[in-house]
């Protein structure tokens, strides 16, 4: 028989370091996961600042996450409307800065919005089969370069869950040959590709580094007793996955880093 693990038990302990760091989570009116996301930040080390996607000012964040949920309802198309939020102007000034960029990291429907800004190219559109999927998916880490991956090794499978309707990513075969040949192709579906996206992407970044859109859910496999009942890593105990923990350990790294 299966124990369930005390919380925590398996989780490792968060880096007093990293508190300095502060990412600053986005809420749009229809947002699900921005609570998931800011304890997966705190559980990290780092500090979670919450924003409001009417505001102008991202408080001086030094990092931003857009999480998943249904912005807006996704009435329009997912992510349309949240392009034009006020704070979006803030947020896409920062991550296209020379100096400095900010990094901005969008979960499923936050990857989604960042298509529809224009910080990543490509779109989201129905999952292939019309239908929505939850689920523990394998991805491989593709590229370990990027301000959100630096704690993976290249090639390293990880297991998050999944949970998404217009989970496809598609682009044209130009830009999917550029995304290839410029190691831009961050995340990639292991063992079955669940939503049709070409290539069997899961995840993509600017040619920066500093922008990656995932559309599978890191910030819900990063505590022991709430995370996937396995892991690329090796056995786990009943939801003892954790595999999504190195992103947000890996921006907290590089920003305090950057600090010194």
């Amino acid at each position: 028989m299966t124990e369930t693990p005390l919380i925590g038990d398996f989780s490792p302990a968060p880096d007093a370091g990293l508190s300095g760091a502060r990412i600053g989570v986005v809420t749009f009116p229809g947002t699900l996961d921005d609570r998931d996301a800011a304890r997966a930040v705190r559980i990290a080390g780092g500090t979670a600042v919450s924003l409001w996607h009417g505001d102008h000012d991202l408080q001086g964040v030094d990092g931003v996450i857009i999480p998943g949920g249904f912005s807006y309802g996704d009435y329009l198309r997912a992510g349309a409307i949240s392009r034009f939020a006020p704070l979006m102007d803030q947020i896409s000034e920062g991550a296209k800065a020379k100096h400095n960029p900010l990094p901005v990291l969008g979960i499923c429907n936050g990857f989604q919005v960042l298509t529809e800004a224009h910080l990543l190219p490509g779109s989201m559109i129905k999952n292939n089969h019309l239908h929505f999927l939850c689920r523990d998916q394998r991805l491989r880490v593709e590229n370990n370069t990027t301000a959100w991956t630096s704690q993976y090794e290249a090639g390293a499978e990880i297991v998050v869950p999944l949970k998404n309707q217009d989970g496809q990513y598609v682009a044209d075969e130009k830009t999917l040959d550029e995304l290839e040949a410029e190691n831009r192709v961050v995340f990639r579906y292991v063992g079955v590709n669940p939503n049709g996206s070409r290539r069997d992407i899961a995840g993509i970044s600017n040619a920066a580094g500093n922008v990656v859109g995932l559309m599978p859910h890191p910030e819900h496999a990063v505590e022991a007793g709430f995370g996937p009942d396995s892991s690329a890593f090796g056995d786990v105990a009943l939801r003892g996955g954790t595999d999504g923990l190195g992103i947000f350990t890996s921006v907290l790294t590089k920003i305090v880093a950057g600090a010194k």
